[in-house]
């Protein structure tokens, strides 16, 4: 079975207050992207993991899609399965491309083997994997808050829109971007704010992290205002990582401007 998972980017992200259990609760409103991997999963006499595309760090034992396959191991009895991925979405890049794997893998696996796993089941197994795993299942514009695991739909209407993604090659880790952030409550429901046109968000829809990671990566900084530059209704930081997006009213060809960097650009939907 072949699936393709994809990015999403965070429109607005608050930091509102940390847990007991040392992590954060955010505000943020998550949007589907078509930047995407590609993750086979086949059954095989032996189990066995193969990556490609990206290096992807770490002990391929312990990757987020083993785990995922692991985790359901614990209450179905699977078979044997080759798991092949193709990574195309940058790591560390506040796209969510990990969580993306996971929750394809589980719902991968789930259709291959007829598993006929509940949705609510999957959401969990994904909320054990990660803060933002759990979005992936439905994969559908949402409000998002608690650690990230927690959604609701959002009224939001950005398709026919056209959005350019551009990472610059830094990794920032989720411990480094939130190193320098003092949470602190919303001073508006981010909610309404984005039942406003696109072309009024600017300064008023933030990311928390951009004010401590523009100051250590000024790059950060001078991508968004050429993305201003070039007619972008609004641009901003996506997540915790390097990748900054503009949102276009037209379809914009960027890939010379940013030459140096990766890009994605495309329609939302």
């Amino acid at each position: 079975m072949l699936v393709f998972p994809n990015a999403k980017i965070n429109i607005g992200l608050n930091i509102v207050e940390k847990r007991p259990d040392g992590f954060h609760n955010i505000e943020s409103c998550f949007y589907p992207v078509g930047w995407k991997d590609a993750l086979e999963i086949t059954t095989a006499p032996a189990f066995s993991v193969e990556f490609d595309g990206i290096t992807i760090p770490g002990d391929q034992s312990d990757n987020i899609c083993v785990r995922a396959y692991e985790l359901i191991a614990e209450e179905y009895p699977l078979p044997a399965v080759k798991i092949h991925l193709l990574k195309a979405i940058p790591i560390g890049a506040g796209l969510g491309g990990g969580s993306a794997d996971a929750a394809f893998a589980i719902k991968a696996l789930n259709d291959l083997l007829q598993l006929e796993i509940s949705f609510e089941k999957q959401l969990s197994y994904a909320r054990r994997l990660g803060s933002d795993c759990a979005f992936f299942i439905l994969n559908q514009p949402a409000y998002c808050f608690g650690k990230g695991d927690q959604f609701e739909r959002i009224d939001i209407e950005l398709a026919g829109k056209w959005i350019v993604l551009v990472n610059p090659g830094i990794h920032i880790s989720t411990v480094q971007a939130y190193a320098g952030v003092v949470p602190k409550m919303s001073a508006s429901d981010l909610r309404e704010v984005l039942r406003l046109p696109v072309s009024e968000w600017n300064g008023k829809v933030k990311n928390d992290f951009e004010a401590t990671l523009f100051e250590k990566y000024p790059l950060l900084e001078e991508i968004k205002a050429e993305l201003y530059k070039q007619g972008a209704v609004y641009a901003s930081m996506s997540g915790s990582g390097s990748t900054i997006f503009g949102i276009f009213d037209q379809e914009k060809d960027l890939v010379e401007v940013f030459e140096r960097y990766k890009v994605w650009q495309g329609a939302l939907r």
